[in-house]
């Protein structure tokens, strides 16, 4: 039976960076943009304070998974009830971290996460990185066998080569840049994912994280972190792919822009 997908459903990925001392710029692009799936970052807010509420007069019902200032990460839907299927990946090397969260949502199957950052490496914070992706990998291959549109969508806190970064120099000694956590993205690509934003971007996509300083932004001084991989079912309903800069230029905004798909019918 055909997997049923409304017409152009755009599915978002956006570390708010503090979901409520940024709520009003994460409304205001949710009214402006309107994107039917959202998958969050960084909430930085323990599960009760989740600003619920106000997500649902924007339109959308949502599922989260909190965790006192750091971490954090939810989906959002204002086109079916996010059915929430994992909140953390099968064997995460540490479970007191809010990173992940997989869900149902009309006919497409999400991951939203959050990676670990890994600095300083090396170090224990890199060799968690490492794990935890790796544990990634192993589970999206059950989840890239699915009869149905997978997204593995969020901040992947990888910068996949040396064309994703305004000065690669200066990212060498960052967890970010390091070998092997680049050899394990692209060893997702080859495993057959397809890394959306290259792919509509043909080599080139934009950036997606800009540091507050030196006006990296205004200089588009940024590298590419957020990223989208499709199974390939969804490859094959890939619509369309962007960046909303708009959002990082604003007062008190995030670090990042948010990155969005839309799959067709």
């Amino acid at each position: 039976m055909p997997v049923s997908v409304p017409t152009f459903v755009r599915i978002a990925t956006y570390n708010v960076n503090g979901v409520n001392g940024r709520l009003p710029i994460l409304l205001r692009w949710l009214e402006e943009t309107r994107p039917d799936v959202v998958c969050l970052q960084e909430l930085k807010s323990p599960s009760q304070r989740f600003p619920a509420t106000a997500i649902a007069k924007a339109g959308y019902q949502a599922i989260w998974h909190g965790q006192a200032r750091w971490n954090g990460v939810a989906i959002l839907s204002k086109v079916g009830e996010p059915i929430e299927l994992r909140r953390a990946l099968p064997n995460d090397p540490d479970q007191s971290q809010s990173r992940y969260l997989e869900a149902a949502i009309n006919g497409v199957l999400v991951a939203g996460f959050y990676a670990p950052n890994g600095n300083p490496w090396p170090g224990p914070k890199f060799e968690y990185k490492l794990a935890w992706l790796a544990e990634l990998r192993r589970h999206a291959e059950t989840m890239f066998a699915a009869k149905a549109p997978v997204v593995l969508i969020g901040d992947w806190n990888i910068i996949p080569t040396a064309k994703d970064v305004y000065k690669p120099e200066r990212w060498k000694d960052d967890a970010l840049f390091a070998p092997q956590a680049r050899e394990l993205y692209a060893a997702m690509l080859a495993d057959g994912w397809t890394d959306a934003l290259d792919k509509v971007f043909k080599g080139k996509p934009p950036f997606t994280f800009w540091h507050y300083w030196r006006q990296s932004f205004e200089r588009d001084a940024g590298i590419r972190i957020d990223h989208a991989l499709l199974n390939g079912y969804a490859a094959k309903l890939l619509k369309a792919v962007g960046v909303d800069r708009e959002p990082r230029s604003w007062p008190g905004t995030s670090d990042h822009a948010p990155v969005w798909i839309e799959l067709k019918d």
